[in-house]
């Protein structure tokens, strides 16, 4: 798991997560994937760190948008994509 991956699954999100519509299918397909990449706490600690610091950079996201996004499309992933997410309880890098 790496920053770039996860930044190739969650790219076409972005409009959507900056308060925009679009087909929610499409966007859970990208969650989806990036779930089932990260198998090990390890590559979980790793998404969550690049999601924390890709939500922190990004101008006018919908915080609202982007921490429900895994529970709209049906994921459940131990954290949610937020500039305040403690990324140090998901397994060692």
């Amino acid at each position: 798991m790496s920053c770039g991956t996860v930044t190739k699954n969650i790219a076409p999100c972005i409009a959507y997560l900056k308060g925009g519509s679009g087909p929610l299918a499409a966007y859970c397909s990208r969650v989806k994937a990036l779930n089932s990449l990260a198998a090990t706490p390890a590559d979980n600690k790793t998404a969550c760190s690049c999601l924390k610091s890709a939500a922190s950079s990004m101008k006018g996201l919908d915080q609202k948008k982007a921490a429900g996004l895994s529970g709209s499309c049906g994921v459940s992933i131990p954290y949610s994509i937020s500039p305040q997410t403690d990324c140090s309880k998901y397994g060692s890098t």
